[in-house]
């Protein structure tokens, strides 16, 4: 006869860990630590420099002001900054019992700063990374303790979107995994679990989804808005393939993509308009067009 778990052992399972630590404060960081910070965990943002930082710190606070005057959380604003920082060293994170690496698409940078990170974190505290698609095994091969290293990968932006994926590495603690997914339900989020490959299950989709409408707009088939209101309103997308590439930065999509033809083939091939666009500075949202004119963050 089974018996009924202990109510202390189910919130154990579902709880997030008390510090949280997320390296790099970009848009994704800074909503991974927001993410944190509400579900109650004190958020560490680790950043290069101190302008970096700055520019971190102010984000953050924006994005937990927001929070309160939307009623998304019971706390008030002064509790919430009393459970944030940002920082520049590195030994902030030896309270942690996870670190969230959120820097660039770039397997070296990641590497290395997934190492520097690990040197000084307690022997049970956890590590992920936010990848989108690098191999989580070869960054695993990098670290001392990889089996205590696995992905959590959040969509952008992060306070709206319901998805984490989970990536299991070879090395990954099946313990580890288990707590991922309850960390994620605690996020208020749903977690999906794969295995390590390259794309893992949503960037290999996505991606080869983009990269069909970038062609299509390429050839001249349709304009980027009936090529996404073919997807949203044929297929119910919340939003089209072309406006989400904005969304996501064009230059992230053309290293996915990149990373994805040298591993599975010339269908990822980038279309030659996503190079012309990369190379011209129009990476989307972010840098104020892309496929789509933006202003003040809408198009």
């Amino acid at each position: 006869m089974s018996s009924v778990p202990d109510v202390a052992d189910v919130l154990e399972v579902v709880a997030v860990p008390d510090v949280v630590g997320v390296l790099g404060g970009g848009r994704m960081g800074v909503g991974i630590a927001h993410a944190f910070l509400l579900a109650g965990s004190r958020a560490i943002i680790l950043e290069r420099d101190d302008a970096a930082a700055a520019h971190a710190r102010e984000a953050f606070i924006s994005a937990l002001l927001k929070s309160v005057s939307r009623g998304t959380t019971n706390e008030n604003a002064d509790a919430l900054r009393d459970r944030i920082d940002v920082t520049t060293d590195v030994s902030a994170f030896a309270s942690a019992g996870l670190v969230v690496e959120a820097v660039p698409e770039d397997f070296a940078l990641k590497s290395s700063m997934l190492q520097r990170v690990e040197a000084v974190l307690g022997d049970d505290a956890w590590l992920a990374s936010n990848t989108s698609s690098l191999s989580i095994d070869d960054l695993a091969a990098t670290l001392s303790r990889p089996e205590r290293f696995c992905g959590l990968h959040f969509f952008n932006p992060v306070p709206s979107s319901t998805l984490v994926e989970i990536v299991r590495g070879e090395a990954s603690l099946p313990s580890l995994i288990e707590a991922a997914q309850g960390w994620v339900e605690a996020l208020g989020k749903t977690p999906i679990t794969v295995k390590n490959s390259p794309g893992f299950a949503s960037s290999r989709l996505g991606v080869v989804i983009a990269i069909e409408a970038i062609r299509m707009l390429e050839e001249g088939v349709a304009s980027a808005e009936d090529i996404d209101a073919a997807m949203v309103l044929g297929y119910k997308f919340p939003v089209g393939p072309l406006r989400l590439t904005d969304l996501v930065g064009l230059d992230v999509r053309l290293g996915i993509s990149e990373y994805l033809a040298s591993t599975l083939g010339s269908r990822f091939e980038p279309p030659a308009l996503l190079r012309e666009k990369v190379a011209e500075g129009k990476l989307g949202r972010k840098s104020g067009e892309g496929f789509f004119v933006w202003a003040d963050g809408e198009a």
